[in-house]
């Protein structure tokens, strides 16, 4: 299973979760580095997407599909992945 399919998974598992009307969250790591946090707000049917630099500091994107919001996750864990390599 590709790394894109376990993060659309994640994605939809918080819209199931958001069903009661509860704000979900998932967090997104790379070796205990944590990149992102996803929220998932049910009354808006979208997801705002809070991305960590490297001091902690928190930047939000607010998506209102799932696929876009899919693929920044990913392409911020290859980011970290990259940086890791080199």
């Amino acid at each position: 299973m590709s790394q894109l399919v376990g993060i659309v998974q994640r994605l939809k598992s918080l819209q199931e979760g958001g069903e009661q009307g509860e704000v979900q969250q998932r967090l997104f790591e790379l070796n205990g580095k944590m990149l992102c946090q996803v929220k998932y707000f049910p009354n808006k049917d979208t997801f705002e997407l809070e991305v960590y630099d490297k001091d902690g500091k928190g930047s939000k994107y607010p998506f209102d599909d799932i696929d876009m919001t899919a693929i920044e996750i990913f392409e911020l864990l290859q980011e970290a992945k990259q940086q890791e390599q080199a």
